[in-house]
């Protein structure tokens, strides 16, 4: 085995750093893009065709992009905004771009499956559309929602591997550099097994959450 104890714990940390930051920024971008897609579509709150079609096409276009080629695709702009396109914060701008429209559209899988009743019992009471949105909707949404961003929270871990190919650091790029390219099949299965473990902690803890909010 070519590599030490310190080193598997340091693309670990890695890994967790890249998911969580990118995670963050990509809920601040898509939770608020996912809502519009739902207000703004056709015989919703603020209905807007024009505002919808647009959102609509940004997020179909970014979401047709594998990760891989949208990661070499935006090079100038991760330059632009970290100063380098090679390591583990620079892996954060694509992984940004790429979990945002993601995030956005998972959002709003979960708040269309609200019933439309608990919106006209809203309206019935005199609620404006920002309060049926974050006093009904969302909070009948929750339960929904927290499976939904722990898919995202996966979707996120993988392409941060995916990040290895071109120097991003991580538990991918400890199985391409000493895994793959010297041939050191321990060591690619012991990243393969942390990012089992990685996947399926998230998605119990996601679950167990979920179950909570339901009964709540």
């Amino acid at each position: 085995m070519l590599v030490d104890q310190e080193q598997i714990l340091e693309a670990l940390w890695e890994t967790i750093y890249m998911t969580g930051v990118a995670f963050g920024c990509s809920l601040l971008i898509g939770f608020p893009l996912g809502i519009l897609l739902v207000v703004t579509r056709r015989g919703h709150l603020l209905e807007n065709e024009p505002v919808f079609k647009v959102l609509n096409a940004i997020v179909n276009i970014f979401r047709s992009i594998p990760f891989i080629i949208l990661l070499v695709a935006i090079i100038p702009l991760t330059r632009l905004i970290v100063g380098t396109s090679i390591g583990t914060t620079a892996a954060i701008v694509p992984l940004v771009f790429y979990a945002g429209p993601y995030i956005a559209r998972l959002i709003e899988n979960s708040l269309l499956e609200i019933d439309k009743g608990v919106i006209e019992a809203a309206q019935a009471m005199g609620a404006t559309p920002g309060q049926i949105v974050f006093r009904f909707l969302i909070p009948e949404a929750r339960s929904s929602l927290v499976l939904a961003l722990t898919i995202a929270v996966i979707g996120l871990i993988g392409a941060s591997a995916m990040a290895g190919a071109v120097g991003g650091g991580g538990l991918g790029d400890l199985a391409i550099t000493y895994g793959y390219q010297r041939f050191d099949t321990t060591v690619m299965f012991l990243t393969v097994a942390i990012l089992v473990v990685l996947v399926q902690g998230v998605q119990t803890g996601g679950n167990i959450l979920s179950k909570k909010l339901r009964r709540s």
